[in-house]
């Protein structure tokens, strides 16, 4: 084709202006990224094949392993079930969680999973994907119905490898048993590089005797960002507590390495079996340098004597106790019973009112 311009004189032609160039077909493409892997070697191939599996999104293995025959021969097809039953779990556990599909999950920076029944398999399941979720900051499982069974936490933190959950600075598990193995399994966990940037944990109502803190006290202790503890509601003692904050050396005797919690800040002892005598041996360990930053520390509920416990908070200026709960009932007590009967009871309100979302749990 050809198009015309005007000039003095008569017309003159010129070719048309060429059209953009096509974008390359697939097939060229794909030829061309084969060529390009070509070039590398088995070992390079493999590094890549394997950065890019990702249980929450298996479709992007599964296009680069199709590029040539040697990274098809890297993914058999026992290693692509594995793929696909791995991926079938987590969208399972995704939908029982509430959620729409594994991107949200992929993309969460908040997981807190209240009264959702986990099984052990569930946990056994979240812990595959710690290394597959680096969004995630907040892992929060709060689950009293006893459906984890004895070693739910045991199994998720076998489960987790080297750098899982490489963003999370809040582990929260309360009311799921732990006992002294889980305890011990979360240390080896730590220990191993899972949770790196861990700065807070909760293990709360979950069993852990003297053994189990035993066995998780040096692990917390080499964590260097711990800011606050909670351990409450365990049946832990005195050994527990001395194997956490170890007593001051004898007089006259090396001291012992330096230990760690340096930045702990809160520590949640309430309700536990700590003693008269484990409150003198955390009250040495306080006057002698121990848990420098601590500010906050709850004794509540424990076994000791007012006395051994007010000589804890005396052996450290400033160190204040944890009394929310007890001005929270305070403030309820307080308030006049009669209030309610003067208010009209608005059926309709309650139904579909802001707490409608609600009405129909535990039904």
């Amino acid at each position: 084709m050809f198009s015309y311009i005007l000039l003095i004189g008569g017309f003159a032609e010129r070719p048309a202006v060429p059209p953009p160039p096509q974008n390359p077909s697939a097939p060229a493409r794909r030829a061309r990224v084969a060529m390009a892997l070509s070039k590398l070697s088995g070992d390079e191939q493999g590094l890549i094949l394997g950065k890019l599996r990702n249980t929450l999104e298996p479709r992007l293995v599964m296009y680069f392993s199709s590029a040539n025959k040697e990274l098809r021969a890297l993914l058999p097809p026992a290693v692509q079930q594995q793929l696909r039953t791995d991926y079938e779990e987590a969208t399972a556990l995704c939908v029982k969680m509430g959620m729409r599909d594994c991107k949200e999950l992929r993309e969460a920076t908040r997981i807190e999973w209240w009264q959702r029944h986990l099984t052990a398999a569930d946990l056994t399941t979240l812990a595959k994907l710690g290394s597959v979720l680096p969004a995630v900051e907040v892992l929060a499982l709060y689950e009293l119905s006893g459906s984890a069974g004895p070693d739910g936490v045991s199994r998720l933190a076998e489960g987790l490898v080297a750098g899982a959950l490489p963003a999370v600075t809040c582990l929260f598990i309360d009311g799921m048993h732990a006992g002294d193995a889980g305890a011990a399994a979360l240390a080896a966990a730590l220990d191993r590089g899972a949770l790196p940037r861990l700065e807070g944990l909760t293990l709360a109502n979950a069993a852990v005797g003297d053994a189990g803190l035993a066995a998780l006290a040096p692990a917390l202790r080499r964590l260097p960002a711990l800011e606050y503890l909670n351990i409450f509601g365990n049946p832990f003692g005195d050994d527990g507590l001395a194997a956490l904050v170890p007593p001051p050396p004898p007089a006259g005797t090396p001291p012992p390495p330096a230990g760690g919690l340096k930045k702990l800040e809160e520590l949640d002892l309430e309700d536990t079996l700590i003693s008269d005598a484990g409150c003198a041996t955390l009250a040495a360990a306080l006057a002698s340098g121990a848990l420098p930053a601590l500010k906050t520390l709850d004794l509540r509920y424990i076994r000791a004597s007012d006395e051994a416990k007010a000589a804890v908070y005396e052996a450290r200026a400033g160190l204040e106790e944890d009394s929310t709960d007890d001005e929270e009932e305070d403030e309820d007590e307080g308030e006049d019973e009669d209030d309610w009967g003067e208010e009209e009871w608005d059926e309709d309100e309650w139904d579909e009112g802001e707490f409608g979302e609600y009405e129909h749990e535990g039904g």
